[in-house]
């Protein structure tokens, strides 16, 4: 079986190995595939394994022998799935691997906005505090946590973790979903509907999937809904944001701070309101990004076309 990878990069940049692939089948690794190279690349493989390299139907019908696509990520719309559905190919993605690294992150983004760390430390490293008239300074307001409230838009695997998070640090939690769990309620987590999230949180947090109906659900009107000077966050999907809205309430101090690892083309362009917009922490796409979270990716991706050999595939996400 031959089996190429097109797009290894990121998944592993030298810090794990490729050895699970290695042994089921001859393969062959590129660090990334211009487009103009990947059909070319997948050339007469069975197996194309990929994180950000579209798969189109003109790729698939000039490879004939491809009979399996594995994602390296959760979403895989980089993949005409109903092409792959249509000539037989069996695509899957790996649905749960960084529960914990992008809930952290989350938090991450939340405190230091809340503390603004990096920049106190580089002001003590320029002498800022050896020469001060007192024993402390801090250049922004500082913000404790402990009796806020943190809205979540996505109560699901990550959402539920940033919940026992912000339930840790003492924050109240109201939860938005579309499936709602009861019996995770207690009297510092309860679900609500949406207009209540934006109008009673002081953080919000997006874990949603991007769906036609989350789509740009921060925009202008909801976030009119919003309490004066919340904070919002998304290392989600950067798509669930209109990025040009949330600009011009950061701009007008509607929303105090915005902490986001996600933008909705990536790399980011120039052009990008947010990057011009006030008190805006802009990290590029990393939530995922620790060892231990890529390394279980991996191991679930060698699994996953372990399984598909065996005739027993797992993490579908077409019908083939």
């Amino acid at each position: 079986m031959k089996i190429v990878i097109l797009d290894g990069y990121c998944e592993n940049p030298g810090d794990l190995s490729w050895e699970g692939f290695e042994a089921l089948g001859e393969l062959v690794c590129y660090d990334r595939t211009p487009a103009d190279a990947i059909a070319l690349r997948i050339g007469d493989a069975d197996v194309a394994i990929i994180n950000k390299t579209p798969i189109t139907r003109d790729t698939m019908d000039v490879c004939p022998n491809l009979r399996y696509i594995g994602v390296l990520a959760t979403g895989y719309n980089v993949v005409d799935t109903d092409a792959a559905s249509e000539k037989g190919i069996t695509v899957t993605n790996i649905p749960t691997y960084g529960t914990d690294s992008v809930a952290q992150f989350a938090f991450a983004l939340l405190l230091e906005i809340c503390h603004h760390v990096a920049h106190h430390s580089q002001a003590v490293h320029d002498g800022r505090w050896e020469t001060n008239a007192d024993w402390c300074f801090w250049d922004y307001p500082l913000i404790e946590l402990a009796g806020k409230t943190m809205g979540i838009i996505g109560f699901g695997r990550i959402g539920r973790a940033v919940g026992r998070l912000a339930n840790a640090f003492g924050m109240y939690v109201l939860a938005y979903d579309t499936y709602c769990d009861p019996t995770l309620e207690s009297d510092r987590l309860r679900y609500t509907d949406l207009d209540t999230l934006f109008s009673s949180s002081d953080v919000i947090s997006l874990h949603c999937p991007l769906f036609p109906q989350t789509q740009g659900i921060i925009n202008a009107a909801n976030i009119a809904k919003m309490k004066d000077g919340v904070i919002l966050l998304n290392n989600s999907r950067g798509p669930l944001v209109v990025e040009q809205d949330l600009a011009d309430a950061l701009n007008s101090g509607k929303i105090a701070y915005a902490g986001v690892d996600v933008v909705s083309t990536e790399p980011i362009r120039s052009d990008n309101p947010l990057l011009k917009a006030k008190n805006c922490l802009i990290t590029p796409h990393i939530s995922w990004a620790p060892k231990e979270s890529r390394a279980r990716l991996m191991d679930i991706a060698v699994d996953n076309l372990r399984k598909f050999i065996q005739g027993a595939p797992v993490n579908v996400v077409n019908k083939p």
